[in-house]
């Protein structure tokens, strides 16, 4: 992976340091995940891990051209779907959006006019959203956020044998796991994992795909996994994370992004 070594982490920083890149108008992204199981196979911090990793590659790919610098990652979501099933901390909207606008609200006194969210666990997804909302309408600054897969859907496709889409302790996420941290996989367990996987919101056979219904994760598979992790490799998760932040990276570079009207 051929990206430069400009210090990306706001941590690692000195405050003249974020100040400088306050003034030349970098791209703050603040990565959110979970807590939560993630199968037998794997270690409860992969969202909000994998969420660390590629919002940290996405800023060095941007910083060979944009400044860029990522926040400490906000390690708990919107995981009340997984507590049946262990070792998952959740917490609530209100908590969720609290947060995050008291961190957006940090950035912008410190000067900073491009924010961006990147989100690393799918139960977070409608609160981000309603919270970008409310935050722009009442702040008028260009707050951005995405759900990593949903902006490179095409890219994950190509990389997976077994799925077309990153699920939950799945292909795609053991994969990357194998890449950055081998040790929290079962690989003696790996073969044997696989999880039902039934398309639509409700996750119910037959149930019209359009129609959302609220379900625990131990009701739709009661392994804790959606989809085919016994097919994860380290070389497909290196794939992974260089393809999904090298989309990323290309899409916080489009300048209308941020300087189309609210």
């Amino acid at each position: 992976m051929s990206i430069n070594s400009t210090e990306v982490e706001w941590g690692r920083c000195k405050a003249s340091e974020i100040a400088q890149l306050a003034q030349r108008n970098a791209i703050a992204i603040i990565p959110i995940g979970a807590t939560e199981q993630h199968g037998p196979h794997l270690a409860v911090q992969v969202d909000y891990r994998l969420a660390t990793e590629i919002s940290l590659c996405t800023a060095k790919l941007l910083s060979e051209n944009y400044p860029a610098v990522v926040l400490p990652t906000i390690p708990f979501g919107m995981s009340e779907h997984h507590v049946m099933l262990n070792g998952t901390i959740s917490i609530d909207y209100t908590t969720m959006s609290h947060l995050l606008n008291s961190v957006c609200i940090s950035l912008v006194r410190a000067g900073f006019q491009r924010i961006f969210i990147l989100n690393g666990h799918g139960g977070n997804d409608h609160g981000i959203s309603l919270f970008v909302g409310e935050f722009t309408a009442k702040h008028r600054i260009p707050l951005c956020y995405a759900t990593y897969w949903s902006v490179a859907k095409a890219e994950i496709a190509d990389i997976l044998d077994e799925q077309s889409e990153l699920l939950h302790a799945c292909e795609a996420e053991t994969s990357m796991m194998l890449a950055v941290s081998p040790d929290l996989v079962d690989q003696q367990l790996l073969p044997q994992i696989k999880g039902g996987f039934v398309p639509g919101l409700s996750a119910i056979p037959s149930a019209d795909p359009g129609i959302y219904r609220w379900r625990e994760l131990s009701s739709v598979s009661g392994n804790g996994v959606v989809g085919q992790s016994f097919a994860a490799t380290a070389e497909k998760g290196e794939k992974l994370i260089e393809a999904i932040s090298q989309r990323l990276a290309s899409a916080l570079l489009n300048e209308r992004l941020w300087i189309e009207p609210i």
